[in-house]
């Protein structure tokens, strides 16, 4: 069983940055695809962005692309989502899945192991 623990979420002002690290507790994780997902309440899980096992090949949502970027630490079983130019809409608690496999995954329902979310707020 894998546990992934998120942190680097805050209160920011639009145009800000943060980084989201994701940390997981077993080395197989580098062997893992990484999916970032967000959700604001009374709305679905929203897909963000994601990476295969060696964070080489990533994909991202259209409202995120160009502004963050994902990224894999295999040797410190990390991932992390570079969030800039922060928009009020980006306001959600964000979450970090981890999946075996080969390839990226945008569909949650995919992913075996989620982190507990962290909560990222732009104030305008």
């Amino acid at each position: 069983q894998v546990q992934l623990v998120e942190s680097g979420g805050g209160l920011v002002q639009a145009g800000d940055s943060l980084r989201l690290s994701c940390v997981a507790s077993d080395r197989i994780f580098g062997t893992y695809a990484v999916g970032w997902f967000r959700q604001v309440p009374g709305k679905e899980r929203e897909f963000v962005a994601a990476c295969d096992w060696s964070g080489e090949t990533t994909d991202y949502s259209e409202s995120v692309k160009g502004r963050f970027t994902i990224s894999k630490d295999n040797a410190k079983s990390t991932s992390y989502l570079q969030m800039n130019s922060l928009k009020p809409e980006d306001t959600a608690v964000y979450y970090c899945a981890a999946v075996g496999g080969f390839r990226v995954y945008k569909d949650d329902t995919l992913y075996d192991y989620w982190g507990q979310g962290t909560q990222v707020t732009v104030s305008s």
